[in-house]
């Protein structure tokens, strides 16, 4: 198969990104980089998450930065929901879409949500039927496809069977995420494939982390096999906490420089994407983890 000619960015930045910071992150600054994103086109933005402030505080303010963003038509501005407290919260804020999540690893599972892969799908059963009576899309994570960090490798047929049970219960994407970052090329091309064999390719996203700097190789392995939902954060915001140091998510300049290259659309505007980019570095008072926002900064063109 042929690389697409289109990819969507779903940017997770302003969640799955800040919600790492340890300092409090303004919420004026998370609604201006919201807003900063839809401004350079990104269509899919993860703004929030409706999760117990006790265990994330850092998302403890979704339901004003939902309350304040500048709503761009045409824009998916999605959130986290892990229960049914969670998913009341997010629609009472208006959120376009929720997100669930399982993992690929049991030993994950137990440590990460305190229950088993199985207990955790069941568990999202009632708000999946919440949600399509309510008419809210509902896109399922899936964590530690490529390694766990206490089992090491995961089978390809473990993903896919949680897929096949995140697609049954009606989610119209399943994101694969590369939780740890130590996924090569190959090996994200043969997960792949397992999940296609019981999820159609249109309805796969991938989400890879870059704490072996990996992640733009396995982008671009699976582009062949026809993936074209990618996950990504803005200036490479969050980090891995299974890997003190290192880096998490894949930048969004990165992303998008190396299918510019490739002459694939994204419809993301270059420049608006670095303004935001340089926005969240200085209100977080550090340089953005991209390697191609840096590299043009020391140009002098960035």
């Amino acid at each position: 198969m042929e690389i697409p000619k289109r990819v969507k960015i779903v940017d997770v930045g302003p969640r799955d990104g800040l919600q790492n910071e340890a300092r409090e992150v303004a919420t004026a600054v998370k609604i201006g980089l919201i807003d900063r994103l839809a401004a350079a086109g990104l269509t899919a933005i993860e703004a929030g998450s409706f999760v117990s402030p006790k265990w994330v505080p850092q998302m403890a303010d979704s339901a004003a930065v939902f309350a304040g963003i500048d709503r761009k038509s045409g824009v998916v501005y999605s959130a986290l929901t892990p229960n049914m407290k969670g998913f009341e919260a997010a629609i009472a804020a208006k959120a376009d879409e929720v997100a669930i999540f399982g993992a690929a690893s049991e030993t994950f599972s137990q440590k990460n949500i305190n229950c088993s892969i199985a207990e955790s799908v069941e568990r999202f059963q009632p708000l999946c039927e919440a949600a399509k009576e309510g008419d809210i899309p509902v896109r399922g994570y899936i964590s530690c496809v490529l390694g766990c960090p206490y089992e090491g490798d995961i089978a390809p047929e473990t993903v896919a069977r949680v897929a096949e049970q995140l697609l049954a219960m009606g989610c119209y994407e399943v994101s694969l995420g590369d939780t740890i970052g130590t996924g090569t090329p190959e090996k994200a091309r043969a997960m792949v494939r397992a999940v296609n064999h019981v999820v159609p390719m249109d309805k796969i996203a991938v989400h890879f982390h870059d704490t072996y700097g990996q992640a733009l190789a396995n982008i671009y392995a699976v582009l062949g096999l026809g993936i074209a939902v990618v996950d990504s954060s803005i200036a490479g915001l969050g980090g891995c906490p299974y890997a003190k140091g290192a880096s998490g998510n894949v930048a969004t300049e990165d992303v998008v420089y190396m299918l510019n290259g490739l002459g694939i659309e994204t419809g993301i505007d270059w420049k608006n994407l670095l303004a935001a980019s340089a926005y969240i570095s200085e209100a977080l008072g550090r340089t953005p983890e991209s390697k191609v926002a840096r590299a043009l900064s020391a140009a002098g063109t960035g």
